[in-house]
């Protein structure tokens, strides 16, 4: 009698004294044609083809953006050093993806280097005789990869709630998103724990039917997502509650033993996350030397005691000390022509407006819209759209308005929602979404290969950008030496001076400039180059400096060419 009650808490229970009808005899499906079998994986193919060629294109042209130094760098000291000493405010999994491109490269590193992360960055790059060229793109080339991988994750949690064409859709979506290009090309860490947090709510419903395997299977990439990067912790409690749902829904006829199943269910989700993190610092460092290379605020109140409680490494907790230290700073934003500081709850949705192509706003609505209204959908809603709207409402109450790339899981949960409308069997359902999807397909190509300065139609295309966003949504530095190709091509022996915001060294890259801000304004004649970011913000002596140029040029919509 024991033994017949010992079983796995996870695991769907049956019963014999159950009745169900007996099942129908399925009619019989129509032969397929001989190459349908081949079509749809052919598609999946060439949708991921598209999109590597639009990523690693990009990484080949663009020169480091302001945050991949420090990250590429910190990944170089993981593998010479096994410390967490730089960059501590982000925990280690996202940098030791870096990590195997940088191994590859395998450049010099002066480990005893005493500056802070940003000149050690700089050192790394330009000062210790590596090619910043190939360190880069080999430090993206693995974050390509996974950006690649996430995209099949999209394409199979559609297919799996609407079928074969709704999966099609939603990684075409997926693949042509330019947030998505734009920043899946680059040593950074959003797409990276953005797309962990979409496969552990893939899994969450993969584990309605298969609790025991894909509980913990989702725990590893909640896991994952924690172990890159913070901004993710308020998803943990709606992936906890989902992954109760799950096992929850399976149903008993004992409510006590499913209410301990579920219960069970959000604790090995959250056990088996807390390992991973555990286990990244582990890798980088066996013996969890807390060693932060930067000073670390005291954080007091309800927020102190969050960190105080939380099942991490000293090192971990440390980087989130440092992260609300980060939120009390007086940053700048700009949206829509305006100079502000602190941050607009608006800003995030507003970008998103901007940055996202008409016809996926659309399909993104209309997907939405499905998954609520559709009863056969409807189980799936809390899967799809709650993760991406916790996550959402949370990030616009950060302090940062710096670019839509903190809301990049819009774009990866709402193209699952979006293939979700091929479910409803209208006729004109598939005309119009194959007219919106091309739409977005043109949109997004005609920005090739400018993906970061994007903006749709209705705001005036990238080159529009800059008027309305500044930083990550338009000029993240990316374009140094595609300025330094325009300087020799067109403008060679002219006097050059230059306000350039990024972690690029222009000298590098062969560009001879001054600052034009520190000599009298009488001193600055020729040609005044200035970061689109840095115009957005120019006061005092740059704005009298701007207003008395004339533009002549421009350079990959994130740098601006003026006469003077």
């Amino acid at each position: 009698m024991m033994a017949h009650e010992q079983h796995s808490v996870l695991e769907p229970e049956t019963h014999d004294d159950q009745e169900h009808p007996p099942p129908r005899a399925a009619a019989p499906r129509p032969p397929r044609r001989p190459g349908r079998r081949w079509l749809e994986p052919l598609l999946v193919v060439v949708l991921l083809a598209q999109m590597a060629a639009a990523m690693v294109t990009t990484a080949v042209q663009q020169t480091p953006t302001i945050d991949e130094p420090i990250y590429v760098a910190t990944a170089a000291d993981y593998l010479h050093e096994h410390r967490v000493r730089f960059n501590p405010e982000h925990p280690p999994l996202g940098k030791l993806v870096i990590a195997a491109g940088v191994a590859i490269a395998q450049p010099h590193v002066d480990t005893k280097y005493q500056g802070d992360q940003s000149q050690f960055g700089r050192h790394v790059l330009y000062e210790s005789g590596n090619d910043p060229w190939r360190l880069m793109f080999w430090a993206r080339l693995p974050m390509i990869v996974l950006t690649l991988l996430f995209g099949l994750v999209v394409f199979a949690f559609a297919r799996e709630l609407a079928g074969r064409v709704a999966g099609l859709t939603a990684l075409a979506l997926y693949a042509l998103s330019p947030d998505v290009i734009a920043h899946g090309s680059l040593a950074t860490l959003d797409v990276p724990a953005a797309g962990f947090v979409l496969t552990s709510a893939w899994l969450l419903w993969r584990a309605r039917r298969r609790p025991r395997l894909y509980v913990p299977l989702a725990g590893v990439a909640l896991g994952a997502a924690l172990a890159t990067k913070m901004n993710v912790l308020p998803a943990v409690p709606v992936l906890m509650a989902l992954a109760a749902w799950s096992v929850w829904r399976v149903g008993a006829r004992d409510r006590r033993r499913i209410l301990v199943r579920a219960s069970w269910a959000a604790l090995v989700t959250a056990v088996v996350a807390v390992a991973v993190v555990w286990a990244s610092y582990l890798v980088v460092d066996p013996a969890l030397r807390p060693q932060t290379g930067q000073p670390v605020p005291a954080v007091h109140g309800l927020k102190g005691l969050l960190v105080q409680l939380m099942p991490f490494p000293q090192s971990y907790r440390d980087g989130m000390r440092i992260q609300f230290g980060l939120e009390n700073y007086p940053w700048q934003g700009f949206l829509f022509g305006h100079l502000y500081t602190g941050s607009r709850w608006y800003y995030l949705p507003a970008a998103l407006l901007v940055k996202t192509p008409l016809g996926m706003l659309a399909l993104w609505a209309a997907g939405a819209v499905v998954m609520v209204a559709v009863r056969r959908l409807r189980p799936a809603a809390p899967y799809v759209l709650l993760p991406a709207a916790v996550l959402l409402a949370v990030a616009m109450t950060g302090a940062r308005d710096f670019g839509t790339r903190y809301a990049v899981f819009v774009p990866m949960f709402l193209a699952v929602a979006a293939g979700c409308v091929l479910a409803v069997r209208w006729r004109w359902t598939r005309p119009v979404a194959g007219a919106l999807l091309l739409f977005v397909a043109v949109s997004s190509l005609r920005t090739f290969p400018y993906y970061l300065p994007y903006s749709n139609e209705a705001f005036g295309g990238p080159a529009a950008t800059h008027l309305r966003l500044h930083d990550s949504n338009v000029d993240w530095g990316q374009d140094l030496g595609r300025l330094a190709d325009r300087l020799h091509e067109r403008y060679r022996g002219e006097r050059i001076w230059l306000v350039y915001k990024g972690s690029g060294v222009p000298s590098y890259y062969g560009i001879d400039a001054a600052d034009p801000r520190k000599v009298p304004a009488r001193q600055v004649h020729g040609l005044l180059v200035v970061s689109d970011s840095a115009a957005a913000k120019a006061r005092g002596r740059l704005a009298a400096l701007l207003d008395s140029s004339r533009a002549i040029d421009d350079v990959g919509h994130s740098i601006t060419l003026y006469r003077r």
